[in-house]
């Protein structure tokens, strides 16, 4: 009997002792991370803020993702999206290395593949208009666009573009006119002038000299040159992917939230100025939607534009009435 009970009890403790090794196990399970944005060998351009994006996982959960860019430590994120925004400031014709690692609740850790990136030299200079004013240029691919929409009000030769400011007048114009968005001076400041198109067309020149107003091809360049297909560039509506995004200025300080897609990876900054309706002079959609010329007619009354949305990342190409307003943006000859 006591050979019994003692075989019992020798069972009874190897089974305790075993259920409290279990209960106290420790996690060993180490975390898994890696970098979805920026892709490894990506390309942008001096000033570009980049979001570094990384996915983490854990079986039991993350504690933080840490990001380091060359090999320095610059920030810590303990909320999914794990982000960091960089702004690559002044940088220039560098390349750069970025990874990430990732802690569980454990302390277990894990390192992310490295990416490498490059940032090109980005802005070229700046140009000025007959008026004086001043804009910033940006070389994308092998053309130099401004970064600012055009303020101009006279045209090259020195002649006024005209103001107009009554809706009834601008909806029956067939000759060149500018205005602000709402006919507030404080718009045309911050996101350029209005223009019909018979102004953009006008033989005198609304470009400063040695620059133009990009013709359809010109748009489908710069597109191409930001990832689409010649086929996509070469379709009306919305076309492409993220293309607009690369252009928009990020942010929502001008643009509504949630500015889908914004990298403003080009350095373009394109800024949402709104419109002026051909057929009543009314304005719509400031903060929304940055509509913009091109110097191509489509048929006689209709010209061929660009439009970027708040809410998406794609580009519409299209035709509006030569009566709009829309803003304008000039590449160099």
């Amino acid at each position: 009997m006591k050979k019994t009970v003692t075989v019992l009890v020798v069972i009874f403790l190897y089974l305790f002792i075993f259920s409290c090794d279990k209960t106290t196990e420790t996690d060993t399970e180490a975390p898994t991370v890696s970098i979805t944005y920026p892709a490894n060998n990506s390309e942008f351009v001096q000033g570009t803020i980049i979001t570094i994006t990384a996915d983490a996982n854990d079986n039991k959960g993350i504690k933080e993702v840490k990001f380091y860019i060359d090999g320095t430590f610059t920030s810590t994120d303990e909320n999914e999206p794990y982000q960091y925004e960089w702004d690559t400031g002044t940088t220039k014709n560098t390349s750069h290395t970025i990874y990430a690692e990732a802690y569980d609740t454990s302390n277990n850790t894990a390192t992310s593949d490295v990416i490498t990136l490059t940032i090109t030299g980005g802005g070229t200079g700046t140009v000025t208009d007959i008026d004086g004013n001043v804009y910033q240029t940006i070389q994308i691919g092998d053309q130099e666009w401004m970064m600012e929409n055009l303020k101009v009000t006279h045209y090259r030769n020195g002649d006024p573009i005209p103001e107009v400011t009554d809706n009834g007048t601008w909806a029956g114009l067939t000759t060149g006119a500018y205005c602000n968005y709402n006919n507030d001076a404080g718009n045309g400041t911050i996101y350029g002038h209005l223009y019909n198109w018979y102004a953009v067309d006008d033989s005198r020149g609304i470009a400063p000299e040695g620059w133009h107003v990009p013709t359809d091809d010109g748009w489908k360049e710069l597109e191409m040159y930001l990832g689409m297909t010649q086929a996509e560039a070469d379709d009306t509506g919305l076309r492409g992917t993220d293309e607009g995004g690369k252009l928009k200025e990020t942010g929502t300080t001008h643009w509504n939230s949630p500015n889908t897609g914004a990298t403003n990876e080009s350095c373009f900054s394109a800024l949402p100025g709104g419109y002026r309706y051909s057929d009543n002079g009314n304005f719509y959609l400031i903060s929304k939607y940055a509509d913009f010329w091109s110097s191509s007619e489509y048929y006689s009354t209709y010209a061929w534009y660009r439009l970027l949305y708040y809410n998406s990342s794609v580009v519409l190409r299209y035709h509006y009435p030569k009566r709009f307003g829309l803003s304008v943006r000039c590449a160099r000859d």
